[in-house]
């Protein structure tokens, strides 16, 4: 049985001198990442500003994506990482969403690291991650549209959470955004106009060099965000 499951932590600082140790951990961090038992996979990154795709960085937000081989490794790294410890001493507010992979298509970094382990069910919460690195000669005509391609999102109702994050900033961009349920999906993503028109050009210009999409169930969460206590559980 496929026990991996995923999880996306988002981190939040606030004061200036944090803020720099929180980039600087962008480098530092990796030390321990990379000996964390029972991670098979994990992107650390940052943010931009306001909602989807922004070139603008938010250097209050900083995300952490990790996959597990089950959730027992998750929960351990969680309660006792030191790495942990060092973020929540310098923030302000930590989230982390636990989540089971529903399907996935593309690569990242080469890697297909979301194997399905649960069944799409159109009644619960879905998250979604999107990640793609950019042509740099598209570059210009890439984000002069994204403005446009985004306009559904504001006051969706079936919109629960959308953050920008990424690895390099401009170049390679990933969006997670977490939906009520399947239905405002696909909404979203098939009735709106402007999101059809980007899928469209996409295809039409290849403006990505490596993209990736999945969908998760998500089913359990730690910390606060926005002063909420949690965003669906």
């Amino acid at each position: 049985m496929n026990r991996q499951i995923t999880t996306i932590s988002f981190f939040k600082f606030s004061s200036l001198q944090n803020k720099i140790w929180a980039f600087i951990m962008m480098l530092l961090a990796h030390k321990d990442l990379y000996k964390v038992k029972g991670l098979s996979f994990y992107r650390l990154m940052g943010s931009g500003k306001d909602k989807g795709f922004n070139p603008l960085p938010d250097w209050s937000v900083y995300s952490l994506i990790q996959v597990w081989k089950s959730e027992e490794a998750a929960n351990e790294f969680f309660n006792r990482s030191k790495l942990i410890k060092k973020y929540k001493n310098h923030t302000k507010e930590t989230y982390t969403l636990y989540m089971k992979n529903i399907a996935s298509t593309g690569t990242w970094i080469d890697k297909t690291p979301f194997e399905k382990v649960i069944d799409l069910d159109p009644n619960q919460p879905i998250a979604i991650i999107t990640r793609a690195t950019i042509k740099l000669s598209w570059l210009f005509r890439f984000w002069k549209y994204v403005p446009t391609s985004q306009e559904p999102l504001d006051g969706n109702k079936g919109l629960i959470y959308t953050k920008g994050i990424g690895e390099v900033p401009v170049v390679q961009m990933a969006t997670f955004s977490l939906w009520k349920n399947f239905n405002a999906v696909k909404e979203y993503a098939y009735k709106s106009k402007q999101h059809k028109e980007a899928i469209r050009k996409t295809r039409k210009n290849k403006w990505y060099k490596e993209e990736l999409f999945s969908r998760f169930h998500p089913y359990k969460s730690l910390g606060t965000w926005d002063d909420n206590n949690q965003l669906i559980f």
